[in-house]
């Protein structure tokens, strides 16, 4: 019985990351779609026929994209350069893709030779797909014919700056499917339907129990569950790594982050009776550890990446002390000069005496004596601006409060943070810590109960009384559940990016002291 098979091919948050280095000090790293070129071009060679599939946040991420974005390029994106060279079939609009404004993004999507997919992200007046298509229909050998559906989570109002989403509605994305994947079933009369959804999976992948909480953000598992007809579900934002399982007769997969891995979903059909019917479905990811980067891929973003190492080398200014991270646990359990430093620009910016900001991730190396743009985008890696918010002394309790949900409850012999800001991806970037405030976090207590300090120029803050506070736009929409900040009055907004307002105060100043003045810490009984 003659036999079929088709490989699905996707990568996801890609962030930008083109070759395999390291932009903090040049140094190389397995990821990159340089070397996840070379292995599509290894998988088209080993299959007749290919779907190629980016699941979205693809211009944002690495100095190489903001450089891009800052410097106004008339040229075509790095990003969509490289996708178009590959010959995608199709990419779908991820939340990172509004970072820098819809004039870019439209730019992005004229340039590319493949359509941006987005059933959920509407025009709010027409109703109609803001990109334009909310579906494609790929046919291959003797008339096969494969569906491809575009999702976003729609919790993108909750972090995007409201100029960026202008005009845009964004509808629940399982809701979307359900109208869209039996319209498609009906009047395209496909064999095989893809699912490209740019969000995770709100539960447990073998249990179904929720490992979050159900904000609406991530949905692939109702996805699975509620909607029918749905053969293959591709994902991403989590940044997880996911392939070998099915929900009901879903197959999914989700293939990481910054090009680790390129996913693949094989599909196979067989001819019964001088028809192809699907057999059977499996999915597995495809590392690019120890795979040599596409020298044509190289060859094409050097242009880029020349002016972007330039860029990035510029000398700023000095650090007269010690900024640099050597634990990033220890960062978190009392003040730094870094992060007194980052919250001393926000305040100074902002006209407020009160600021609270994140060590992103553990990478994050801190700032060296000697100061290049470089150093201080690889310890401030968003292009997220300031929002002033007037807010009770209660709304900055509870702020502190889910703040010191990090620490996983203190055993008396090592301080640990809580699993859940480790899985299912790292969330250290959800740790604020502030200044102009005195505050202590005794771990050892019950969440919710642990902020045993909390003062405001030497007296208890009064939790009836409104203070003003700046904080970046994401945590001002309430990002990472911070709830609480969420419609409270927006005071005033800075636009310029916070990497920009570091920087400039380096070069300001010319030599910048590193101070601590120990305003706050975690302790334990």
């Amino acid at each position: 019985m003659e036999e079929m098979t088709i490989a699905i091919l996707t990568t996801s948050d890609l962030h930008g990351n083109v070759l395999p280095l390291n932009y903090a000090n040049n140094e190389e790293m397995e990821i990159g779609f340089s070397k996840i070129s070379t292995l599509i071009k290894q998988e088209r060679v080993k299959h007749n026929h290919t779907i190629l599939i980016d699941n979205g946040d693809t211009i944002q991420g690495t100095p190489l994209a903001y450089h891009y974005a800052q410097t106004n390029c008339k040229s075509i994106h790095p990003m969509v350069m490289l996708l178009n060279d590959l010959q995608y079939d199709a990419a779908i609009i991820g939340n990172h893709e509004f970072n820098f404004g819809l004039e870019l993004l439209h730019k992005v999507v004229d340039e590319s030779q493949f359509p941006w997919l987005s059933a959920n992200i509407l025009n709010k007046e027409t109703k109609e797909p803001f990109f334009g298509k909310p579906y494609i229909v790929k046919e291959v050998r003797e008339g096969i014919k494969i569906g491809i559906l575009g999702l976003t989570t729609h919790y993108i109002p909750n972090w995007e700056k409201p100029n960026h989403i202008q005009g845009i509605e964004f509808k629940d994305a399982v809701e979307s499917a359900k109208k869209w994947v039996p319209f498609i079933r009906k009047n395209e009369n496909v064999d095989l339907l893809i699912v490209s959804y740019h969000g995770g999976f709100e539960r447990d992948l073998d249990t179904g129990e929720p490992t979050e909480r159900l904000t609406g953000e991530n949905q692939g598992y109702q996805l699975c569950e509620e909607v029918a007809g749905i053969d293959v579900l591709l994902t991403g934002h989590q940044h997880r790594q996911i392939a070998g399982k099915m929900i009901k007769d879903t197959i999914i997969v989700q293939p990481g982050s910054k090009g680790t891995n390129l996913g693949k979903v094989s599909v196979t059909f067989q001819k019964v009776h001088g028809k192809w019917q699907l057999k059977n479905k499996a999915s597995n990811l495809i590392s690019v550890k120890n795979v040599q980067p596409d020298p044509n891929i190289v060859s094409m973003i050097q242009p880029y990446e020349e002016k972007t190492q330039n860029w990035l080398d510029q000398y700023i200014g000095k650090i007269e002390g010690d900024m640099c991270i050597h634990d990033p646990l220890a960062i978190r359990l009392h003040d730094h000069a870094l992060i007194e430093f980052f919250n001393k620009v926000q305040m100074q910016v902002a006209k407020v005496d009160i600021s609270c900001t994140s060590l992103f991730n553990n990478d994050c190396p801190g700032l060296p004596n000697d100061v290049t743009l470089r150093d201080v985008l690889a310890n401030y890696i968003y292009p997220n601006t300031l929002t002033v918010l007037r807010l009770l002394g209660q709304d900055i309790k509870n702020a502190l409060e889910k703040t010191a949900t990090y620490f996983a409850p203190y055993n008396g012999k090592e301080i640990k943070v809580n699993p859940s800001f480790l899985s299912p991806k790292p969330q250290h970037y959800n740790y604020d810590m502030w200044e102009g405030i005195d505050y202590e976090i005794n771990i050892s207590r019950p969440e919710w109960e642990r902020i045993t300090k909390l003062h405001y120029k030497g007296e208890p803050i009064n939790l009836y009384k409104e203070y003003d506070v700046v904080m970046n736009n994401y945590r001002a929409t309430g990002g990472g559940n911070y709830f609480m900040f969420q419609g409270k009055q927006v005071i005033r907004e800075i636009q310029t990016d916070v990497p920009e307002l570091i920087a400039e105060e380096i070069r300001r100043q010319g030599t910048v002291k590193a101070t601590v003045n120990n305003n706050w810490k975690v302790v334990h009984d």
